[in-house]
């Protein structure tokens, strides 16, 4: 990877959605659905979709945090998930399907903290913070097919969303 781009890696559920709202900005270069968090080495979809192989489904961001600050990518993540959702987010249910932040550094691990405390001190959900923070590890890109899914399998990605309930909660938390 060249300088000036760092990584940062989000799990939120189904890794389509969690594409779209990163993709096209500005100090954005590339954003990957991909696997990370297990021990088996080069899942593939069908593996981890089985909820054994202890890999979360994930986006993993290279960005130029002189353009996009870190912080700036928290701010978009957290209204894009569950957070107190530890079994899964929206339809898609099982520990593939649950929320985290894996830190490539303790500048992101510091930063991350301190967004998930505002989080909590905010009253905004009744239920307990479960999205851990966690050292990244790992991270497996998915196959072709999931890559970008949002842009090259409209159709079906506006479907699943819209039956996920995903867009419903993100209104009804942050009114978006």
């Amino acid at each position: 990877m060249q300088e000036p781009f760092e990584k940062a890696t989000f799990a939120g559920g189904c890794f389509w959605c969690m594409v779209k709202p990163f993709d096209e900005m500005e100090g954005i270069h590339q954003v990957i659905s991909g696997y990370t968090g297990g021990d088996l080495q080069n899942p593939s979809y069908e593996q981890v979709k089985t909820g054994t192989t202890g890999h979360f489904e994930a986006v993993q961001i290279l960005f130029d945090p002189r353009v996009f600050p870190y912080k700036k990518l928290l701010e978009i993540y957290w209204p894009q998930i569950d957070p107190t959702d530890g079994n899964g987010q929206f339809q898609d249910r099982g520990p593939q399907y649950r929320t985290a932040i894996f830190y490539h550094n303790e500048k992101q691990k510091e930063l991350a903290v301190q967004s998930r405390e505002e989080i909590e001190e905010s009253g905004r959900f009744q239920n307990e913070i479960v999205t851990k923070i966690m050292p990244a590890e790992h991270f497996y890109p998915a196959e072709k097919h999931h890559q970008n899914f949002y842009k090259t399998h409209k159709k079906q990605y506006e479907q699943d969303r819209e039956r996920s309930g995903r867009d419903e909660f993100i209104a009804g938390h942050w009114g978006y």
